[in-house]
């Protein structure tokens, strides 16, 4: 069957917010979305967790928005992150995406406050109730603190304009009750998972890698979903190493802005709390893009 959101599945990129000395870059953030679009990318998430959405200021996090939605025109859908662990400011800012010409929103779960599930489910419907375009509900326990259940995003999918799911519980069983009980389309919210994910029915990545090799994820991702699995597990071992640096030598986007410096893409430049990888995880960073073929040796 066809899903709510599958207009949404392939690969999708969290870009990252560039700064140079303090303030947001945007000749470079217009540089990255051409770089996407070349590379065939299906759509662009900025100011997610990998665009540092809780260092920016409002002004910052409407003008990202805005400016990536005006590069884009029309080329690629664009899915900025309009959450908040406020109602009010989740609905301004969606609505912001909204009036911009924005083709989806992306809205991570209220961080910090704990809500109840009925807290959850009242959150999005007052969102959902009050903008017209498609929603995928952002669930990462790890980072906001408590688990959107199942049944929850269940009951959620029963509005109409909430359509997707970015799964980042790191849990099967979680994505597979969810799909087994609604029409709701899952993508991954971790790159490593995204052939796990999508073999029991999820239907693509918001990618943090893609921001290096959209190529190799989107052959990954298209592979599967043309029916080539042998072709989507090889590529899936050749990206792995990447995926676990990304994850795992340092908190988002702290590798992955590491690594684009190194690859002349980006200043690599971080807003406090954030800070660089240390020397050791930057000398293991290196030898990961260089046995990947991405720098020389």
């Amino acid at each position: 069957m066809s899903r709510k959101g599958s207009a949404f599945a392939g690969l999708a990129v969290a870009i990252v917010t560039p700064f140079r000395d303090g303030a947001v870059d945007y000749a470079k953030l217009r540089e990255q979305v051409e770089f996407q679009i070349a590379a065939g990318t299906d759509c662009l998430c900025p100011v997610g967790t990998t665009g540092e959405s809780p260092t920016l200021s409002h002004d910052e996090h409407e003008r990202v928005i805005s400016e990536v939605i005006q590069v884009a025109r029309g080329r690629i859908k664009v899915m900025p992150g309009t959450g908040s662990n406020s109602t009010a400011e989740a609905l301004r800012l969606t609505r912001w995406a909204a009036k911009e010409g924005a083709d989806a929103s992306l809205m991570v779960a209220p961080y910090y406050n704990k809500p109840t599930q009925e807290g959850f489910y009242q959150h999005y419907k007052t969102v959902a109730e009050a903008v017209g375009i498609p929603i995928c509900v952002y669930n990462i326990p790890g980072r906001t603190g408590k688990n959107i259940e199942p049944e929850t995003i269940v009951r959620l999918g029963e509005l109409p304009n909430i359509t997707m799911v970015k799964e980042a519980t790191g849990s099967l069983d979680q994505a597979s009750q969810i799909l087994a009980m609604s029409n709701l389309t899952i993508l991954s919210g971790d790159d490593s998972l995204t052939l796990p994910l999508m073999s029991v029915g999820g239907e693509g990545v918001i990618s943090v890698v893609g921001n290096i090799v959209p190529g190799d994820m989107r052959q990954l991702v298209r592979a599967f979903l043309a029916g080539d699995a042998a072709q989507a597990r090889t590529l899936h071992h050749k990206l792995f190493p990447l995926c676990r640096d990304m994850l795992g030598l340092s908190t988002n986007p702290i590798p992955i802005k590491a690594a684009m410096k190194l690859l002349g893409r980006d200043t690599g430049e971080l807003r406090l709390p954030m800070t660089p990888l240390d020397t050791a995880s930057e000398q293991k960073l290196r030898q990961s893009l260089t046995r990947y073929g991405l720098l020389g040796g």
